[in-house]
């Protein structure tokens, strides 16, 4: 006899759960009433970010790989599972391609077999280097297939393709979130990505290290209103497949950010400059007209005070002076 006659809970598969975005997606659905099965292979993802859940009845931990098959029974997927630092999906890029494509390939045989909803965690790396800007969802991107980041953006790409195949060819209901960089507590301290990077080395009185002059340009959104966004996204209508650009519209160049992060933490560490890395985009800032226009949703929390509660995460997790000394500049204001 199905369980479905004993709950209505909604039974929610998170792929990645246990990684920055994922983590903080599994607390959002658990405090909506879903069950949630968390599925991560600890690459990335770490246990501390979940186990504050795992003494909820609601949440259930599964140790696997996205590149094997699962067979659970759920009524939607969140598609997360993919290292998304350059440093992380560098460093093994055969697997970072197979974690796209065949993940992607067992995610959306699951999803057929069970006819639940899937959301596809994409990425603003399939526009590339962009030509146009900002970027529309329309654009197609402009990306080096064979170049050290290409793992990463054609296997998202790749992924994407996958989802629109499984829709037009068997009606799979299908979402598609190109995320634009997102910040937040629980960024991995070691992944070398600019918000965390920058905030760890100026809590440590060690240097910034910006990038060519640190003109190139992002725009940051923070956790809370990207797992807002992906929610959102999942409940729209059937007909709302995407790509939807989810982000921050608001530009910051790289230089911009390393001066507001030393502010806000009372940083006296230097600026230093260095080579720009093969691939690395000029420019990123998305057009969230779509998901304004269907989601009623665009983000609503200030880079600064963003920033200052992720850089309270890691004045805490750091402890010691450095982290002392950050914590009292930020009570002051």
């Amino acid at each position: 006899m199905s369980s479905r006659i004993y709950s209505t809970r909604r039974r929610v598969l998170v792929t990645g759960g246990a990684g920055f975005i994922g983590s903080h997606l599994c607390e959002r659905l658990l405090a909506e009433g879903c069950d949630v099965l968390c599925v991560d292979n600890f690459y990335t993802g770490s246990k501390d970010n979940i186990a504050h859940l795992l003494g909820d009845p609601h949440f259930e931990l599964m140790r696997h790989d996205v590149t094997f098959p699962l067979y659970v029974e759920v009524d939607e997927i969140y598609n997360l599972a993919c290292p998304a630092a350059p440093i992380h999906y560098q460093f093994d890029p055969v697997q970072t391609t197979k974690t796209s494509v065949h993940g992607a390939i067992n995610m959306l045989g699951l999803a057929k077999r069970v006819k639940a909803k899937i959301l596809q965690a994409s990425t603003s790396e399939v526009y590339g280097d962009p030509e146009v800007h900002p970027q529309t969802e329309s654009y197609w991107g402009r990306v080096n297939p064979i170049g050290v980041r290409a793992c990463y953006d054609e296997g998202k790409r790749c992924a994407e393709t996958l989802f629109f195949d499984y829709y037009r060819q068997h009606r799979l209901r299908i979402k598609v979130a190109r995320i634009f960089n997102t910040y937040g507590p629980r960024m991995h301290f070691n992944d070398g990505r600019v918000v965390s990077d920058f905030i760890v080395r100026a809590l440590k009185g060690e240097p910034l290290r910006v990038n060519g002059r640190g003109t190139q340009t992002r725009s940051f959104c923070f956790v809370d209103d990207l797992v807002d966004a992906l929610v959102r996204l999942m409940a729209s209508a059937d007909e709302l497949t995407g790509p939807v650009n989810l982000g921050n519209p608001e530009e910051f160049s790289i230089l911009e950010l390393a001066k507001l992060v030393l502010e806000l933490t009372g940083s006296s560490s230097p600026i230093e400059f260095a080579p720009l890395p093969e691939d690395d985009p000029k420019q990123r800032r998305p057009d969230i007209t779509l998901a304004t226009s269907t989601l009623g949703w665009r983000p609503r929390t200030p880079v600064e005070a963003g920033l200052r509660r992720t850089i309270e995460y890691y004045a805490q997790a750091l402890g010691g002076s450095g982290g002392a000394q950050a914590g009292a500049h930020l009570g002051a204001d």
